[in-house]
């Protein structure tokens, strides 16, 4: 049985829609990161104590992306990647993990700076290089859009839930009104999928983290 630890909106929800899209059996393990001390089997898993874990029948994964990439390897018929051989799978890789290394990972510096620096220092340099990079890495995406209307072309992937889980943390901080619109559009036909919704009713709302 897999069992995926999460909590709130954290990287575990790329983890669920992955799973809802593939209609894999899994159990959800909640995390309340404020209590994560004393969550046993979620430290045993993930001793660093970030977001997501994962364990299936024994093997134990921690990173989203490679996550996925698992998943689809051992359980996909096709569904959330396409072949090496289409031509469309350059595409599919490249914004597979554009999604965390050039989008969402420059998130992370604005919830440390905006949630945890102190008061004077919340709107620093680097947080503000932080969103610069994250809409100059966005507009690979709109390029996208321009010929395509999902990642890997006509098809929805694991590339689309990996983009969209970021474009959604970027909605929390209040950096949407900034989307052009076809990435407001493109977000929005995401998150109608069945998918997208189920996974999202098994996720906690999101509240601001405690400085």
């Amino acid at each position: 049985m897999i069992t995926i630890y999460g909590g709130g909106p954290s990287r575990s929800f790329r983890v669920l829609w992955a799973l809802e899209e593939l209609g894999l059996d899994y159990r959800l393990h909640a995390v309340d990161l404020r209590k994560r001390p004393l969550d046993e089997a979620f430290i045993k898993c993930n001793p660093a104590g970030f977001l997501p874990a994962f364990d299936d029948d024994g093997v134990v994964m921690v990173e989203s992306i490679a996550i996925l990439e698992y998943l689809i390897a051992k359980y996909d018929d096709g569904r959330l990647a396409p072949a090496a051989a289409d031509p469309s799978f350059p595409a599919y890789q490249q914004f597979l993990h554009l999604g965390e290394a050039g989008l969402a990972a420059y998130l992370n510096v604005i919830v440390a700076s905006r949630f945890f620096a102190p008061e004077a220092e919340r709107q620093n340099f680097g947080a503000q290089m932080a969103e610069r990079f994250f809409f100059n890495r966005l507009q690979l995406v709109s390029q996208r859009l321009a010929s395509a209307p999902m990642m890997a072309g006509d098809r929805f992937s694991a590339a689309d839930i990996s983009v969209i889980y970021a474009l959604d943390m970027a909605g929390r901080l209040g950096l949407a009104e900034k989307f052009e619109p076809e990435i407001a559009d493109y977000r929005a036909r995401m998150s109608a999928r069945l998918g997208y919704k189920a996974a999202e009713q098994k996720t906690p709302p999101w509240t601001a983290p405690s400085s």
